[in-house]
C-alpha cells in the first residue's frame, strides 16, 4: 500500500480511536470534532439535492468514514454502501446505523476509494462528502464513472483550496496534527471541478462561505452560532460575482454520468 494511503488510515484510525473511547461526551450527529454539519447552509443546500435525487436509489456513500452522512442517505435512499479505508471509522457508521434503526438498509465495506471491488453500473446515485482531498482524483473519477449508472448522479460537498487565509490554516493544521500533508495539499481546486466534466455532464455548482468560514471553529459554543446566518446572508451578496466564487470555503456540485 501507498505511503500516503497509510497515513491517511493511520490518521482516521487515531481519530476513530479516539472518538470511541470519549463518545459518550459527543455529537452522534457530527464528525469526529463533535460538529455538527446540518448547521451550514451548504450542508442543508446538498442534503435538499441528496432528498430529491436518493429517493428509492442505490447508493455509494464514497469515502463514509464514520458515517457522518450514512444515516440521512439510507433514510432517503433503498440502499447505502459506505466505504473506507479506515475499519475504526466503518465501526463507528455501523454503530450509527444499528442505533437509528437503518442497519438493514446500510453496509458498511472496508476498500480503497481509488480500487473499486464493484461491476460497472451497480450505483444510482455516489455522495462525495469531502473524500477527493485523501486521494489522487486522477485515479478516482474513472472509477467512480466506471461504477455509476448510465444517467446516474454524482453529488458532493468538497472544501476548495483557492482562498490564502484557509490555506494558511491547513499548513498549521498539519504542524499540529489535525489533517494528513497530503489532504491539506490536495483540496479541491477550480480545476478538478473541469477535469471532472471529462466524465460526468455538470447539473449545477454552488459555492459557500466566503467570509462565514471565519466562525466555524466556535460553531460548538451556543453563544456564536446566532452569527452563522447573517454572514452566510453576506456570503451570498458577494458570491454572486463570479471572480469571487473560487476562494469560497466549500462546493456543493451534482454531475450526470455521460455513459451511453
Amino acid at each position: 500500500m501507498e505511503e500516503r494511503k497509510q497515513k491517511e488510515i493511520e490518521y482516521y484510525d487515531d481519530r476513530a480511536g479516539k472518538w470511541l473511547a470519549e463518545k459518550s461526551g459527543k455529537n452522534s450527529e457530527g464528525d469526529f470534532e463533535g460538529f455538527n454539519p446540518h448547521l451550514l447552509s451548504s450542508y442543508s443546500f446538498c442534503y435538499q439535492i441528496l432528498r430529491e435525487q436518493c429517493q428509492g436509489k442505490k447508493i455509494l456513500d464514497y469515502g463514509c468514514g464514520n458515517g457522518v452522512h450514512s444515516i440521512f442517505l439510507a433514510k432517503c435512499g433503498k440502499e447505502v454502501i459506505g466505504i473506507d479505508l479506515s475499519e475504526s471509522s466503518l465501526q463507528i457508521a455501523r454503530e450509527r446505523a444499528k442505533k437509528e434503526g437503518v442497519e438493514n438498509k446500510t453496509e458498511f465495506l472496508l476498500m480503497d476509494c481509488e480500487n473499486l471491488k464493484f461491476p460497472d453500473n451497480t450505483f444510482d446515485v455516489i455522495f462525495d462528502g469531502g473524500t477527493f482531498s485523501s486521494l489522487d482524483i486522477k485515479k478516482a473519477l474513472p472509477e467512480l464513472s466506471r461504477v455509476l449508472q448510465p444517467y446516474g448522479f454524482l453529488i458532493g460537498i468538497e472544501t476548495l483550496g483557492h482562498n490564502p487565509f484557509t490555506n494558511l490554516k491547513r499548513k498549521i493544521n498539519i504542524k499540529t496534527g489535525k489533517r494528513t500533508e497530503w489532504a491539506a495539499e490536495h483540496i479541491m481546486r477550480m480545476e478538478n471541478l473541469k477535469e471532472m466534466e471529462n466524465y460526468f455532464d455538470i447539473v449545477n455548482v454552488n459555492f459557500f462561505h466566503l467570509i462565514s468560514w471565519i466562525i466555524f471553529p466556535f460553531l460548538k459554543v451556543k453563544k456564536i452560532v446566532f452569527l452563522l446566518k447573517p454572514l452566510e446572508a453576506i456570503d451570498r451578496i458577494f458570491l454572486k460575482l463570479p471572480f469571487l466564487r473560487k476562494y469560497s470555503f466549500k462546493v456543493v456540485f451534482l454531475f450526470k454520468s455521460i455513459k451511453k
